[in-house]
């Protein structure tokens, strides 16, 4: 789904986007919210309502691995990445480890 696919399912689900918009946190940017929308509306008819706090919690995980570098087990960060397949998060920040960092250090 590229960005004016997202556009043309708002316009044609006006219902499921406005209760996505819901969902969206008050600290949330417009660049982290525009990419963790658009996750949202391309699984959104992959849950049920009961699985509703899954998939918020899922986008979660996902938007806090890309914007903040938060590290999660390797089975969990797999399924969010294929979830979010093909989605384009421009000027997204770069992480390095603990170890990336000190063996730049030690090659000095």
């Amino acid at each position: 789904m590229s960005k004016l696919d997202v556009e043309d399912f708002i316009q044609q689900n006006r219902a499921v986007a406005d209760q996505v918009e819901t969902y969206r946190g008050y600290w949330e940017s417009e660049k982290h919210w525009e990419p963790r929308r658009e996750f949202i509306l391309r699984n959104i008819g992959d849950f049920d309502d009961e699985q509703l706090d899954q998939l918020l919690s899922l986008s979660m995980v996902w938007a806090n691995n890309v914007f903040l570098g938060c590290r999660y087990s390797t089975e969990l960060l797999d399924r969010v990445k294929e979830m979010a397949e093909g989605i384009v998060v421009e000027d997204a920040p770069v992480f390095k480890t603990r170890d990336e960092i000190m063996k730049k250090q030690q090659g000095r």
